[in-house]
């Protein structure tokens, strides 16, 4: 069966690579010749990377594909949570007690890390213990087999062709040996979770070892961590938002036609931060944000919120590392409590709401389950007409006004 692959340039290796195929149930014969055939095709790209055929061979040594990537990228779950619910479940107070003992612990290469890159050591900590819990779960996948097996399956070929090739690059500069190059599903690597694209970029060998090892060396995640942000426009000093107070009568249509303006600007309509102190930088550019609705906590973001996107391109995701941040530094929960009783509606939900708006009158155009800026004008309308608060948050609270 695999005589004729033992005379390719890397027969052991295919041969390696069948035999694990084999144990697997979840692939047929066809799809044996169709992995010899695939992990051949990368080597051109490999070598012209400058990717030595001894790496190549020992990254692939024993390669299938893994059922269980496979699996996620046909079966990933609509993501359907409040941001209530996602930052309550990343940022508690074990998190942020973890946080503040990793930073006495590694006070020293923190303090480095600020110094060299400017950014803060509470957020360089909450990004770690948001990613890997401080290194507590960096992910179990081979990151050359997962990469292999997203590009093989044509899940997002080039992106994850390009980041596997990459992926070679990092084991031929010797940082990492090829079974300790372990990550998640998606191919994020390390401490910090970066994919090899970034860390090609930005990692960097803190610790004056001679390797970039963000899976072993600590310094080295930390480092690179804080070189990301600090690439992306972090502003030294600066913190990444605050929690505010919106006056009675607030304009709350002002407001989302404005979308960003000065801090001056937001005080001069009535916003004042919860702790009664004054903002330090009044020309700071901030936008509003009410992720529960204006029943909720309110925030105005700054542009350092931004750049923390820039590492997971989610509002709840960096509203979650700057409120674990602070509470690393001794800060407590939101002083305005979460409203109760909501829930996040799903694309076929949105579509419905906008189904009910149009129906009464509000015109959103074809329900198509994306919430812009037409959509969030219909609230608005709705909600005033109502007598209803008129924040435009689109949630479960408006779905049922709206069906009742």
């Amino acid at each position: 069966m695999f005589s004729c692959f033992r005379k390719s340039l890397f027969g052991s290796l295919v041969v390696g690579a069948l035999a694990s195929v084999s144990l697997s149930a979840a692939f047929t014969a066809p799809a044996l010749a169709d992995t010899a055939s695939f992990v051949r095709s990368l080597w051109p790209d490999a070598q012209r990377a400058g990717v030595r055929q001894q790496i190549f061979e020992a990254a692939f040594s024993g390669y299938a594909p893994i059922p269980k990537v496979t699996e996620l990228t046909k079966s990933q779950p609509e993501f359907t949570q409040t941001v209530q619910q996602y930052v309550d479940k990343r940022v508690t107070a074990a998190q942020a007690a973890k946080g503040s003992a990793m930073r006495q612990e590694w006070a020293q290469t923190l303090g480095r890390v600020q110094q060299t890159y400017g950014v803060q050591p509470e957020v360089v900590l909450a990004i770690w213990g948001m990613e890997t819990n401080y290194g507590g779960y960096m992910g179990g996948n081979n990151t050359i087999h997962a990469l292999a097996t997203l590009t093989q399956n044509n899940y997002r070929t080039e992106f994850f062709r390009s980041e596997l090739i990459t992926a070679l690059k990092i084991l031929n500069e010797g940082h990492i040996a090829p079974k300790s190059m372990t990550g998640s599903w998606a191919g994020a690597m390390g401490h910090t979770q970066f994919m090899p694209s970034s860390f090609m970029r930005y990692a960097i060998d803190f610790n004056g070892d001679g390797r970039k090892d963000i899976w072993n060396s600590i310094p080295d995640a930390l480092g690179s961590t804080g070189n990301y942000l600090k690439s992306f426009g972090w502003r030294p000093g600066e913190t990444w938002g605050y929690e505010v107070r919106l006056p009675q009568n607030f304009d709350f249509a002002r407001a989302r036609d404005m979308n960003k303006a000065s801090i001056s600007t937001w005080r001069q309509m009535g916003i004042t931060r919860v702790s009664g102190r004054d903002f330090p930088r009044a020309g700071d550019e901030a936008r509003l944000y009410m992720p529960a609705g204006a029943r909720g906590p309110a925030f105005l973001l700054l542009p350092n919120f931004e750049v923390i996107k820039r590492y997971n391109n989610s509002d709840s995701y960096a509203l979650a590392v700057g409120h674990l941040a602070d509470r690393i530094i001794g800060g407590g929960a939101f002083a305005t409590a979460w409203p109760q009783g909501d829930f996040a509606l799903t694309k076929a939900q949105r579509a419905e709401v906008q189904t009910l708006l149009n129906r009464r009158g509000f015109d959103v155009g074809s329900p198509d389950g994306v919430v812009g800026p037409k959509t969030r004008a219909a609230v608005m309308a709705f909600q005033t007409r109502a007598g209803l608060l008129p924040d435009g948050h689109v949630s479960g609270t408006l779905l049922e006004a709206l069906r009742r």
